[in-house]
C-alpha cells in the first residue's frame, strides 16, 4: 500500500483564491479525500476506482447550488484546478484512468 504525497496541497489554487468559500473547497477536499483512502488501501481494480470517483463527482456536483449561495461557483478555475488535482492523484498511484473519464460525470 501506498501513502500519498505528503507534500501535495489538494485543491491549492482554489484555496489561495478568495473567490471559492474556504468551507465548500473543504468540501470538494473530502470528496477527493475519498478516492485517495481507497487507493491508499490498495484497490487497482480500475473499475473500482472509476465508480469512486463518479460518486465524488457526483457530490461535487451537488455542491454547485451551495457555491451560488455563497457567491461562488465551480468555473473555469476550479474545472481545472479539480482536474489537475484528480490527475495528480491517478498519476502519483499509477492508476491507467484518462482525466476525462475520471471526472467525466461533472456537470461543471
Amino acid at each position: 500500500m501506498k501513502a500519498f504525497d505528503a507534500n501535495y496541497k489538494l485543491l491549492e489554487e482554489m484555496y489561495q483564491d478568495e473567490y471559492f468559500p474556504g468551507f465548500l473547497v473543504d468540501k470538494v477536499k473530502a470528496e477527493l479525500q475519498k478516492v485517495i483512502c481507497l487507493l491508499e488501501a490498495g484497490e487497482n481494480n480500475t473499475a473500482a476506482i472509476q465508480e469512486k470517483l463518479d460518486e465524488a463527482v457526483w457530490a461535487i456536483n451537488d455542491l454547485q447550488e451551495e457555491f451560488e449561495e455563497n457567491g461562488s461557483e465551480i468555473e473555469t478555475v476550479a474545472r481545472d484546478c479539480i482536474g489537475e488535482t484528480v490527475g495528480y492523484i491517478l498519476e502519483w498511484f499509477g492508476i491507467p484512468i484518462d482525466i476525462e473519464d475520471a471526472i467525466g460525470q461533472r456537470d461543471w
